[in-house]
């Protein structure tokens, strides 16, 4: 890569080790990605980067896959008429585009539906939202559809299971045939799907809803990446499973932080019928098991939902094979940063090495 190329992206390497930090309230918010070292380097089952290549490349699927649609919620909030917030503090900058905190949240959700276009081009994405939403989308095959509920900050999980049963009671009544199949994933808005997730629905034909899950006690499995499949079937179960979570939500995580109760509920209704999965999530490895009638296909979150290095027990790289990157919590700045790599290079490998090298690095965004 050019040293321009470099300097457009605003990148710094980090030394592995600092001998001493200034205090907190010295520390200023990075204007720039800081990179370290790759975790998983010399792991032949990992990405391997020099720089910002790749050495082993990542293996992309170059066949169209089935035809999914992407499903996500997502609102805006009202803020300040008078602009506050838009002082110069306030403004990220990433490549040549700047973003003001109310830019911030569109800017996401639109390199959410970019990298599904570039990875799964005949897949759509349907935006779940609050009716009273000034949101408008102007982007190829993603389109809003407005469900009536409570959205606000601290009932936006709750009203997230409630929309996402909302939605697929609609498409229940649209299933004109037993075996007819557009297959939903259902998905948080700050994921880059980097390969076609196709596959999931017919190299594993006998199941009805998929979950991810990690090596995580308190929150085995995580709730932005959950697969439908679209026959009948698959639909009617789904339904029921997501009552079954709304239920114990209601009854035993709603006093449990806005971002959490979901998880919690989720991880309950599955360890109520299917104990047994919880000791095989330290194994990493796809399986199925029965959930109240409901057939579920467990898969691993470091290919399907994997998190930058500095989430919960996942410092040994990238695996070769992964398939969704999950820029939660304070990583989303580099989201935004991954995309700008990638719309200037169209290398995804190479972008995922700039991920991989940028992980460790926390950004108030």
């Amino acid at each position: 890569m050019s040293l321009l190329a470099v300097s457009r992206l605003r990148l710094s390497w980090a030394p592995e080790r600092e001998l001493s930090m200034p205090p907190p309230a010295l520390l200023k918010r990075p204007d720039r990605l800081v990179l370290g070292p790759a975790a998983g380097q010399g792991r032949p089952d990992r990405l391997q980067c020099q720089g910002l290549k790749a050495v082993n490349k990542i293996s992309l699927s170059s066949q169209p896959g089935e035809h999914v649609s992407f499903v996500s919620v997502f609102t805006t909030y009202s803020s300040d008429p008078a602009g506050a917030g838009k002082r110069s503090s306030d403004v990220v900058t990433v490549g040549k585009h700047f973003y003001s905190k109310e830019e911030r949240s569109m800017a996401i959700l639109n390199t959410f539906i970019r990298f599904i276009q570039v990875s799964m081009p005949r897949s759509d994405v349907i935006i779940l939202t609050d009716p009273k939403s000034k949101l408008s989308i102007n982007q190829g095959k993603a389109s809003i559809l407005p469900i009536e509920g409570n959205y606000s900050r601290g009932n936006l999980m709750l009203q997230r299971i409630k929309s996402y049963i909302a939605f697929l009671e609609l498409k229940l009544e649209e299933v004109d045939c037993v075996n007819c199949a557009r297959h939903f994933v259902f998905t948080d808005s700050d994921m880059a799907v980097v390969e076609d997730l196709g596959h999931i629905f017919t190299s594993y034909p006998n199941w009805h809803l998929a979950l991810t899950f990690r090596n995580n006690k308190g929150q085995p499995l995580n709730s932005g990446f959950i697969a439908v499949r679209g026959a009948r079937d698959g639909i009617s179960k789904a339904i029921e499973f997501f009552n079954e979570v709304l239920k114990a939500y209601n009854l035993k995580y709603m006093k449990a932080s806005r971002m959490l109760g979901d998880q919690l509920a989720l991880a309950w209704v599955v360890k109520s019928y299917l104990s047994s999965a919880f000791g095989k999530f330290s194994r990493h490895e796809t399986f199925t098991g029965e959930v109240n009638g409901a057939s579920v296909l467990f898969l691993p979150c470091e290919v399907y939902n994997w998190t930058p290095p500095e989430g919960a027990g996942q410092f040994h790289g990238m695996p070769l094979d992964v398939k969704v990157v999950h820029f939660k919590g304070s990583r989303k700045r580099l989201m935004l940063e991954a995309w700008d790599f990638y719309n200037s290079t169209s290398q995804l490998s190479d972008m995922l090495c700039l991920i991989l090298k940028s992980g460790r690095t926390k950004y108030d965004f």
